[in-house]
């Protein structure tokens, strides 16, 4: 089991305060830092600074860590169009030295659309704009050097493409598609994705989702996919120190242990031993509380060497 640090910087981050999260956690030894792509805060609260961009922050962050893996859950498909998205990623991937990993869905915060002139259309055209940037992406990155690449969908045309720049990882960067859909989901993993990822469900949810794209992939002869889960993470070496850190991030410490990572480190292995039953490969820790680097030493000495 990987284990993947995960941050939400929309509810207020600043670059420097990534910065300082993802070298504490190459430091400690975990697989990974991932960041949302969001740019306004989700819910009520201080904004702080706002939100920083995700391929920015990742640009940066590649050239500032040198082995741990960075990537997003998840690029919204209507935030950016995928020729430049595909250029972004590459480049990001050789800044990296082949580090990068994208995760990529349809978009779902409709405020921030409207608060920085996003288009915003129905779900259904969401989701096929989606599925069309997994084709460009995929096709771009794979087309050899020399060639073209176009494509004629119902919302993107590429015509005669010189695919570049290639990413630094062969033949692409490794894409994770997350959700709960019951149909297109699936689906979709089965035919593009290297990873999926199930946020914030219950064991219950998450065994169900894993089996339906299981039942995709087995249909698409597909057995290399990757399972992942999402979880809120508050560890404390006793109930008061678990109870100041979900205070910090406005939770009730009982809800978090029901629904989330939360708990004494103890708990918290036997917890993540439970996705790992279902057959997740990895689990992406939600870390709030990006000021509290004391929360990460303690989740690598007590939890990352029993996992």
């Amino acid at each position: 089991m990987k284990l993947r640090i995960f941050t939400e910087p929309q509810q207020g981050a600043t670059y420097d305060e990534l910065l300082s999260v993802a070298r504490t956690a190459e430091r400690l030894g975990f697989d990974a830092f991932f960041r949302s792509d969001h740019y306004m805060r989700i819910g009520p609260g201080d904004p702080g600074p706002g939100s920083t961009d995700a391929w920015t922050t990742l640009a940066g962050l590649a050239r500032e860590t040198s082995t741990i893996r960075l990537g997003t859950l998840v690029t919204p498909a209507t935030f950016r169009l995928p020729g430049p998205l595909a250029i972004s990623v590459a480049q990001v991937d050789q800044m990296s030295g082949g580090r990068v990993e994208i995760g990529l869905g349809t978009g779902w915060f409709d405020a921030e659309h409207v608060a920085y002139g996003i288009p915003f259309p129905p779900v259904g055209e969401r989701f096929s704009r989606f599925e069309e940037q997994l084709e460009i992406l995929t096709g771009l990155w794979t087309t050899p050097v020399g060639k073209t690449f176009s494509f004629e969908g119902a919302h993107y045309r590429l015509a005669d493409s010189p695919a570049l720049p290639k990413p630094a990882q062969s033949p692409r960067p490794p894409i994770i598609i997350g959700g709960f859909g019951a149909k297109r989901t699936p689906r979709l993993v089965a035919r593009f994705a290297d990873e999926y990822n199930v946020p914030f469900r219950t064991l219950d949810d998450t065994a169900a989702a894993f089996g339906r794209v299981r039942e995709a992939c087995e249909a698409r002869d597909r057995s290399s996919i990757l399972y992942s889960a999402a979880q809120t993470v508050c560890v404390g070496a006793d109930d008061a120190e678990i109870a100041r850190r979900a205070e910090v991030i406005g939770q009730d410490p009982a809800d978090l242990r029901a629904a989330g990572l939360a708990g004494t480190p103890a708990e918290v292995v036997e917890k993540i031993r439970r996705f790992a039953d279902l057959g997740a490969d990895r689990i992406y820790l939600q870390v709030l509380d990006l000021s509290d680097l004391d929360h990460l030493e303690l989740i690598a000495a007590e939890v990352l060497p029993h996992v």
